[in-house]
């Protein structure tokens, strides 16, 4: 498992159910193509995992 992950919002939130725009605001993403490094941990996994066709992800 990598220590870092780099996310970047892919996708717009706009049409999406209010749980999942909560859900990428609070990993950190405001506007499209922006990108934030977090760390690798099960809590932001899980946060990814319900928002997986917004936002693109890779380990560094």
């Amino acid at each position: 498992m990598a220590d870092k992950l780099k996310i970047t919002l892919v996708k717009s939130t706009i049409g999406s159910i209010p749980k999942q725009r909560a859900t990428v605001e609070a990993l950190g993403l405001k506007k499209l193509n922006k990108t934030v490094e977090l760390p690798d941990n099960s809590s932001t996994r899980g946060m990814i995992q319900r928002v997986r066709h917004l936002v693109k992800v890779e380990e560094i």
